[in-house]
């Protein structure tokens, strides 16, 4: 019996059918017909069954086993293995789930975990959704409170798609209780004058604020505006992120190195922080490096960098030093007819770029479009060939 049960269990997993509900809810039925209950038996060897049915490795086994030394009987984690096939996870993605979380082979399928699938497509979720929040999160989807979870995150994100990406990182976020933490800084937020929209694209990228204790997300509010960005103003959603990643002493540190690096005053470092927050966050190598070439290459004054801080968020080496090229290439051939400011070149997407500065000059200047693509990857020629 014990053979007609491994032979079914590896049946399903190597399948690995599409999925659907009705299967899902079959599924457990086709394996106890072919395996009656089983009575307790005190010689069932849990670290040989994750190896030999559920695919772990030897170590990966010894260190699961030893959350589930209670287990006296194949019979539950056979009907778990059974309801994970029915959403169609591979034998790999078996391996993964229980290794991850030994426990689920402990959860209960008609009590739990059948329910918690219903409760999700009717969320709107689809099989293969459903697989891979199992994936992400075992332990929280043998929960039964995930769906009333769900229910209300959708919505908040969007998308499941934006929904599952912090849930890549860690399970915070359903973690976390939903009425004494998550809606109260929802709410919070809402009243900082930051839209739906926003909201999303703050916790899809800082999930961690969704979860802090909102008096923490007070002391981020109030840190953004310190920093002279006020609430509703168009940069407190980047303001208020990149404050949750520094502490006071921190980020004081940090205003103090974009003075020193950028030659900026108190209001100059004032102007940047507010329309490029960003900065708080980048890489003291990145300021470096941008600032050494923005200010001894193409002498811009520390004061139009103040404010046009996003020049700081372009790259180097596929950006600022190509397109300065291009410019003191037309600027010293006089074919630019009007002056144009670096900043324009800079922020001109690539299509913009081609058709603006480039594309005008093929017959003036033929080889420009090929030392710009060159200089573009890297290998700038001393001067940019005029004929």
């Amino acid at each position: 019996m014990l053979h007609l049960r491994k032979r079914v269990l590896s049946h399903l997993l190597s399948a690995a059918p599409a999925p659907s509900t009705s299967r899902l809810l079959s599924l457990h039925r086709l394996l106890s017909a072919a395996a009656p209950a089983v009575s307790p038996n005190p010689s069932f060897a849990v670290e040989e069954y994750l190896v030999g049915a559920c695919g772990l490795t030897r170590a990966q086994a010894l260190k699961a086993s030893a959350k589930l030394s209670h287990l006296k009987s194949p019979a539950n984690p056979d009907a778990v293995l059974a309801f994970l096939a029915g959403l169609g996870l591979s034998g790999a993605d078996v391996a993964a789930v229980v290794a991850k979380d030994p426990r689920f082979l402990c959860a209960k399928v008609e009590r739990t975990l059948s329910p918690v699938v219903v409760g999700l497509t009717g969320l709107g979720l689809s099989p293969c959704d459903i697989a891979r929040l199992v994936l992400l999160v075992p332990d929280n989807f043998r929960q039964r409170c995930v769906v009333s979870k769900l229910e209300y995150y959708l919505p908040l994100f969007g998308s499941f798609e934006n929904m599952i990406r912090p849930l890549k990182h860690g399970s915070s976020i359903l973690d976390s209780d939903l009425e004494r933490v998550v809606k109260p800084n929802v709410s919070l937020l809402a009243e900082c004058g930051i839209g739906a929209c926003d909201i999303a694209k703050l916790f899809v990228c800082s999930p961690w604020i969704l979860c802090a204790k909102p008096g923490r997300v007070l002391e981020m509010v109030a840190c953004a505006e310190g920093i002279g960005v006020p609430c509703g103003s168009g940069m407190f959603r980047q303001a208020l992120q990149a404050v949750s990643y520094l502490s006071e002493d921190k980020l004081a540190a940090k205003v103090d190195y974009l003075k020193k690096t950028f030659r900026w005053s108190d209001a100059e470092v004032g102007i940047a922080v507010s329309k490029g927050p960003f900065v708080l966050v980048s890489s003291k190598d990145t300021l470096k490096r941008r600032s050494e070439f923005l200010i001894s290459e193409v002498g811009l004054e520390p004061a139009y960098i103040a404010r046009h801080p996003s020049l700081l968020s372009y790259s180097l080496e596929g950006r600022l030093r190509p397109r300065c090229y291009v410019m003191k290439f037309l600027t010293e051939n006089r074919l630019l007819k009007r002056h144009t400011c670096y900043y324009t070149f800079v922020k001109a997407t690539e299509m913009e770029f081609l058709d603006k500065f480039i594309c005008p000059y093929k017959e003036a200047a033929p080889h420009l479009a090929e030392d710009y693509a060159a200089a573009c990857k890297g290998e700038v020629p001393t001067r940019f060939r005029f004929t």
